[in-house]
C-alpha cells in the first residue's frame, strides 16, 4: 500500500544546509578513506580510537569549552560537561582501570541508568583499550549472569541498588569478575568493590591513549536470539568512520547542535548514537535520566532547544495517543530534524509528526550487527511514509533470494520481494559472534551479509520493510508482511498498538491473526472486531486483511520498543517462548486479556 510522498522540508532561516546535499552525487563520490581523513586519528600515527575521536580531538581545540554532555536529573536539575571536562574525566577513569590491573582487550561492562558516570566510564574504557559491553539496567539476575558469563567480564560499573538487587546474588558464579565499581552514594563494602568517585578522585587527569589498531575490538553488543543464548556481536574501533558519517548524513547533526537520542545506552542505539556518534560531530548530547513521560519529553524538547531528535516508534505512538495539540502548544522552532529507530515506523506516525511538530519523522534502518545506520530517509530527500529510505553513501544494498550452499541471486526488477542484503566491508560491520564462528559464517553468502529481513526496492531506489524472514505470513499463495497489516490497523482511531502473526490453517497454510490493544474509551468485543475487520478489508483487501482479532490490554515488546511477534505466536501455538530477557512486562502480570 502506497501513501502520498512527503516532499522534502524547505530550509528555514537560520537552519544549516543539510549535510547530505544531492544524494546521487554524494553517493557517487563517496569513499570511506575520505571519511577517515575527516577524523583525526591518534597522534603520531597511533591508529584509531573511538573515544579519542569522540572527545579528545575536540578537547584542546576551539570546541574545548562547548558542552559535550547536558544531563537532566529526574527532578529536572541540569549539569553540563564540556568536551575538555569529559576528556579529563574519562582520562581519570582510564587511569583507574589501569591501576586495577585491567588489561587491554578485557571486557568492561556498564550496568546502570543514564547517569553521567556511565558516559565517563564508556569513554574511559575505550581509552584503556578495553572492550565496552553496555547492559540495560532493567535486566534481572539471569540475563545479567548470561551476558557477564559469555562476555567474560572483568569489571562492571553499576549502582549500589543494582548491585544489591541483581549482581550480588550471582557474583560467586562469575570467577573472572574481579572488580565492581559502584556509582553514587551508600555504604557497602566487599572484596573487589570500589567507589567510582574514589577511583576518579585518586587518578590523574592526563592519559595518553596507547596505539590502537582500527581492527582492535571496541564494542560487544548482545542481541537476543529466538531460542538459546543471546548472540554477542563484536565491533572494532574502525566503526568510528560509520558512526561519524551516519551521524552527519542520516541524522543531519551539525557542530553545536543540541541532540537527543532517547534510547537507553544499554542498547546499541543508545550507545552508538547516544554517546559516540554525536560527540564526533561536535554536538551537545542531551541525556535525560528519567524514564519515558510524554509531557516531560515535550518540556525537554522546548526548554533544551533540541535541534535533532532520535527516538523510537513505540514512543511516537504513545505520544500520538495524547493527540497533536500538546506539541503544537510548544515553541519547538529549534527542532530541525526528527528520526526514528528500533522497528519500522508506521506511515500514520510519519504523517502525525507533520500535524504535531510541523515536520515529519525520518525512519532509519539498521541492526546490532551492522553497527550503524545503513538505510535512511535523509533531510534533503522526499519521504515515502512507511519506507525505510535509501542506502547511506558507502553502503551497497540489494534484494536477494537464497539459492542454497551459500549462494544468492540478486533481484534487479523493482518491487520484487526478497531478503535484504548488504555488501560486506563497511567499517562498522560486526567482525564476529563471540565464540560462535559457525553462526557468523552462516550470516554471509559470498560478499553479501544476509540480514534476515524481507524487503522490496521500488523504482526510485527506496526500500520497504516487509518483515523478518520468520515473521512473514504465507496465506493462500500470498506473501503478507505483518508490518503493513499492523500499520493499517493503527490508522483506525480506536487502535493503540497492533501485532500480527501467521496462524496455521489447514486450507490457506496460514491465516492472518491480529492482536490489538485499544485506546482508552474504546471497548473490546464483537462490534469492535467487525469494525476493525471491515476497516482492514477495505484498506488491504480480503486476501491480506486479518481473519481473526484478539484484544490485549498490552502487547509484549522488548524494552527497546519492538513488539515481539514471535512471543505472540509462541503463545498462540503453545510453544516455548525462547529468550525473553529483553521483554518488557505487559498486561495484568504479563497475561493476555480474555478473548471476546
Amino acid at each position: 500500500m502506497r501513501r502520498a510522498t512527503i516532499r522534502k522540508e524547505t530550509e528555514r532561516p537560520g537552519w544549516p544546509t543539510p549535510n547530505l546535499g544531492d544524494y546521487e552525487s554524494v553517493r557517487a563520490a563517496f569513499r570511506w578513506e575520505r571519511i577517515r581523513g575527516e577524523l583525526s586519528g591518534l597522534p603520531g600515527d597511533g591508529g584509531l580510537n573511538i573515544a579519542y575521536e569522540a572527545v579528545d580531538r575536540h578537547a584542546e581545540g576551539p570546541w574545548a569549552e562547548r558542552a559535550a554532555l547536558r544531563w537532566v536529573s529526574p527532578e529536572g536539575e541540569t549539569a553540563e560537561y564540556s568536551y575538555r571536562q569529559l576528556s579529563r574525566l574519562s582520562n581519570r577513569f582510564a587511569n583507574a582501570l589501569g591501576s586495577l590491573g585491567i588489561e587491554p582487550g578485557e571486557r568492561v561492562f556498564t550496568f546502570t541508568g543514564r547517569r553521567p558516570e556511565l558516559y565517563v566510564a564508556a569513554l574511559g574504557a575505550l581509552k584503556n583499550r578495553n572492550v565496552l559491553c553496555p547492559l540495560f539496567s532493567a535486566f534481572g539476575p539471569e540475563p545479567l549472569l548470561t551476558r557477564l558469563s559469555l562476555g567474560d567480564a572483568r569489571a562492571v560499573v553499576t549502582t549500589e541498588a543494582l548491585y544489591k538487587r541483581r549482581l550480588a546474588a550471582i557474583r560467586q558464579q562469575l570467577p573472572g569478575l574481579r572488580h565492581i565499581i559502584i556509582v553514587g552514594g551508600g555504604e557497602i563494602s566487599a572484596p573487589g568493590l570500589h567507589r567510582f568517585d574514589d577511583l576518579i578522585d585518586s587518578a590523574a587527569p592526563e592519559f595518553s591513549i596507547p596505539a590502537t589498531h582500527p581492527e582492535d575490538w571496541a564494542l560487544l553488543h548482545f542481541t537476543s536470539g529466538t531460542t538459546g543464548v543471546p548472540k554477542g556481536a563484536v565491533h572494532v574501533h574502525d566503526a568510528a568512520l560509520a558512526h561519524y558519517a551516519t551521524a552527519r548524513y542520516a541524522l543531519d547533526i551539525h557542530p553545536g547542535d543540541v541532540y537527543w537520542c532517547t534510547a537507553d545506552p544499554g542498547w546499541v542505539t543508545g550507545c552508538v548514537y547516544g554517546i559516540f556518534a554525536p560527540l564526533m560531530t561536535g554536538a551537545t548530547v542531551l541525556v535525560d535520566e528519567q524514564d519515558f513521560d510524554p509531557q516531560r519529553w515535550l518540556d525537554l524538547l522546548e526548554s533544551q532547544t533540541v535541534n535533532v531528535w532520535y527516538t523510537a516508534p513505540t514512543a511516537i505512538r504513545m505520544m500520538m495517543r495524547l493527540g497533536s495539540e500538546l506539541a503544537r502548544e510548544r515553541d519547538l522552532s529549534s527542532l530541525r530534524f526528527m528520526a526514528s529507530v528500533g522497528e519500522p515506523l508506521n506511515p500514520e506516525a510519519v504523517i502525525w509528526g507533520l500535524k504535531a511538530f510541523g515536520r515529519a519523522f525520518h525512519d532509519t534502518w539498521w541492526q546490532t550487527e551492522t553497527g550503524a545506520i545503513m538505510i535512511s530517509n535523509f533531510a534533503s530527500m522526499d519521504i515515502k511514509p512507511g519506507s525505510m529510505g535509501r542506502p547511506v553513501p558507502g553502503i551497497e544494498a540489494a534484494i536477494v533470494r537464497r539459492r542454497g550452499a551459500g549462494r544468492v541471486e540478486a533481484l534487479e526488477s523493482p518491487d520484487q520481494e526478497g531478503e535484504l542484503a548488504l555488501r560486506r566491508g563497511w567499517p562498522s560491520m560486526f567482525r564476529g559472534y563471540l565464540a560462535n564462528e559457525s553462526r557468523y559464517a552462516a550470516a554471509f553468502a559470498g560478499e553479501w551479509y544476509l540480514t534476515g529481513d524481507l524487503a522490496r526496492r521500488d523504482a526510485d531506489g527506496y526500500y520497504w520493510f516487509i518483515g523478518r524472514a520468520d515473521d512473514v505470513i504465507k496465506s493462500s499463495g500470498h506473501l503478507i508482511g505483518p508490518f503493513e497489516v499492523e500499520s493499517t490497523l493503527l490508522e483506525h482511531k480506536a487502535v493503540a498498538e497492533a501485532g500480527v502473526i501467521g496462524k496455521p490453517d489447514p486450507i490457506a497454510g496460514e491465516l492472518v491473526k491480529a492482536f490489538v490493544s485499544l485506546k482508552p474509551g474504546y471497548a473490546p468485543g464483537e462490534p469492535m472486531v467487525r469494525e476493525l475487520l471491515a476497516h482492514a478489508r477495505k484498506r488491504l483487501g480480503a486476501a491480506v486483511a486479518p481473519k481473526e482479532i484478539e484484544f490485549r490490554n498490552h502487547l509484549p515488546r522488548t524494552r527497546s520498543g519492538k513488539i515481539l511477534r514471535r512471543l505472540l505466536k509462541a503463545e498462540e501455538l503453545g510453544l516455548p517462548a525462547g529468550d525473553t530477557s529483553t521483554l518488557e512486562a505487559y498486561g495484568d502480570g504479563g497475561k493476555p486479556t480474555p478473548k471476546p
